[in-house]
């Protein structure tokens, strides 16, 4: 638990501190966080990020994560999604070329990999650029909802010992979620009498719902990471943060949250 304090204090503090200072200081940071992530993807799928698919499913990660721009070569395209593309042609040029070494199925892995680690980012930056306070929200909702989840299903397991995919996640339970859902809009109403004026003006009612929507995201976000994690017979997606896993570990339910915001309309 200590070491767990610790490292939540330091890494969260940087966190923190480059989220408020935000541009080029949090678009590092992000960028840094995209290949973390994608690093312990492709370990737990046993391929080196320096390699030939590494490094290519890295850049289209990076293309769709960070701000490009919405023109390419000159073109009205959308730039990041447009190198995403040309990455991936790439890495189709290079199956047909490999004399058999890849085959379609070796290129799925490290561009869904690529997208779902690229859009996640993509939307926790453009969230940050529409507003601080929206991305404060999404971290409130989803920290709310891990420790309410945590503590009330701790409290009453004995009581309602109902698991919720135990085949997935054998400690989480029915009442656990429930009460991280309800965590989550007790935070999000707190938020919402004392930041009115900067959060979006969605209403008092569609706030609940949306948070009810977003707890429940995150913790589907929560649970296709454990998914992953023990298709692949890991414990954390790595150990970059002692006591806490990996990036993916920290950042496993926000991947979800973040584009379902961005789908509502809050940013």
């Amino acid at each position: 638990m200590t070491q767990r304090i610790i490292t939540g204090v330091v890494a969260g503090g940087i966190f923190l501190a480059l989220l408020v200072l935000g541009g080029v200081y949090f678009q590092i940071l992000v960028g840094l966080l995209v290949i973390i992530a994608m690093h312990e993807l492709f370990k737990m799928y046993k391929l080196q990020l320096l390699s030939f698919e590494g490094i290519l499913a890295t850049l289209a990660s990076l293309s769709l994560a960070l701000p490009i721009g919405q023109h390419f070569l000159g073109l009205n395209v959308d730039g990041g999604m447009m190198l995403f593309t040309l990455f991936l042609f790439a890495m189709l040029t290079g199956m047909v070329f490999s004399n058999g070494k890849y085959s379609f199925e070796d290129v799925a892995f490290p561009f869904l990999s690529a997208f779902y680690v690229g859009i996640g980012f993509q939307n926790l930056l453009t969230a940050r650029q529409s507003s601080i306070y929206i991305v404060f929200l999404a971290l409130f909702i989803v920290w709310a909802t891990d420790i309410g989840a945590y503590a009330i299903g701790r409290t009453l397991k004995t009581r309602f010992p109902q698991k919720l995919l135990p085949s997935v996640s054998p400690n989480k339970t029915v009442v656990g979620s429930l009460g991280g859902i309800v965590s989550a809009v007790v935070v999000a109403l707190i938020m919402f009498f004392l930041y009115s004026k900067e959060l979006p003006q969605i209403g008092f009612i569609k706030l609940i719902l949306f948070t009810v929507i977003f707890s429940i995201v995150g913790q589907i976000g929560d649970l296709v990471e454990s998914s992953i994690k023990r298709h692949f017979g890991v414990k954390d997606s790595g150990k970059l943060l002692p006591g806490h896993g990996g990036i993916l570990d920290r950042f496993d339910n926000l991947i979800f949250v973040f584009p379902i915001m961005h789908l509502l309309g809050l940013f």
